[in-house]
């Protein structure tokens, strides 16, 4: 996949592509259908297949002073697409400049005389221009004028109703429905970064994490998880089995969330390593202990909790993404692989609830 970062001076080779445009924040089954009839529309013209994008992402060059929010940092999203087959990546920088064009100016400049686009591919809910003025109805008709065509994607919902939308994804990532998310998005959500070093306290306790920071993510229930990590081993990522916690530490006066993941049966070496913190299921809140011996039990609990979990997980693997198709997200026994998961002595993570109070 090639990466552009402008619309002048565009290549013959990615003119006269078909383009889906979005901010594609999650690339889960629903930029996934629209990603997929973009495709298709590739395979009827001949024409290459290419993603418009824009960093930072709309939303906060607007509200710049608001919580982290992304799903997909810049370097999943496109690894993401890239794993879609998608040719070329076309990136915005998000600026006042584009954030003044007009929409009719964008259509002009941008996609016919920037990148001489053959068919533009949307979202039902995609808005563009100053004031966002901008939707399927204007750019359609200003396809007509400009020479291309417009495709818009309807809604697409999963086998229990739930619209495929980042909004939703990230209230069931707030509130701890790990399963909810991951049957979104189509694969498991993730976190990733430099492995930082901390205080050791876990491996005072005998449980060693590796420490990442939570960066510009989406805001994450704060609590123990069952999660898969991945370990950048060269051009591969090599997955382990892991708990991992997200908090602040409370029961040793800490204030700051951050993200430790603890690998089971592993015993080396993190520390500068890039790793994929993968997260499969949600397994307790967060809490206070009246000291570290207690905290120590119950790490020990958490790990065989994991375990039960990670052993008894059908769902899509870390990173798996869809074939490109221009039919519906594809089926999947959706929740059939978390109902097989756990027992009912699981407590929250059986029963699908969000956290409780800490």
């Amino acid at each position: 996949m090639r990466l552009f970062r402008h619309y002048s001076e565009v290549p013959a080779e990615a003119r006269g592509a078909v383009v889906a445009i979005g901010n594609f924040d999650g690339v889960h089954l629903g930029h996934q259908a629209v990603l997929a009839e973009a495709a298709q529309q590739a395979r009827i013209r001949r024409a290459p297949l290419a993603v418009m994008t824009f960093e930072p992402h709309p939303r906060a060059f607007f509200q710049p002073d608001q919580p982290p929010f992304r799903l997909t940092p810049f370097r999943i999203k496109v690894r993401a697409l890239e794993a879609l087959g998608i040719e070329h990546l076309f990136v915005f920088h998000f600026d006042q400049e584009i954030a003044a064009k007009s929409a009719e100016a964008f259509v002009i400049e941008v996609l016919s005389e920037g990148l001489d686009v053959a068919h533009v591919v949307i979202g039902y809910d995609f808005v563009f221009g100053r004031g966002r003025t901008g939707n399927a109805a204007l750019i359609s008709e200003l396809g007509v004028v400009h020479g291309f065509d417009v495709t818009s994607v309807a809604p697409k919902a999963s086998a229990g109703g739930e619209i495929y939308s980042s909004t939703h994804i990230r209230r069931h990532l707030a509130a701890g429905r790990i399963r909810e998310a991951t049957l979104l998005l189509g694969r498991p959500w993730e976190i990733e970064g430099r492995v930082e070093a901390g205080d050791k306290l876990g491996r005072t306790l005998g449980f060693p994490t590796a420490n990442i920071a939570l960066a510009d993510y989406a805001a994450l229930a704060h609590g123990i998880y069952a999660v898969k990590a991945g370990i950048d081993e060269g051009r591969g990522t090599q997955w382990r089995d892991g708990a991992a916690y997200v908090g602040p530490r409370p029961t040793v006066g800490g204030t700051l969330a951050h993200l430790e993941v603890h690998l089971l049966d592993f015993d080396g070496d993190l520390y500068g390593r890039h790793m994929r913190a993968a997260f499969i299921d949600y397994i307790r809140g967060d809490k206070a202990f009246d000291g570290l011996p207690s905290l120590q039990a119950q790490i020990a609990e958490d790990c065989q909790a994991a375990r039960r979990i990670l052993a008894a997980y059908s769902g899509p693997a870390p990173g798996e993404m869809t074939a490109l198709r221009p039919s519906a997200p594809p089926s999947r026994d959706e929740g059939g692989f978390y109902q097989r998961a756990l027992g009912p002595k699981e407590g929250a993570a059986a029963s699908g609830r969000g956290p409780g109070k800490a």
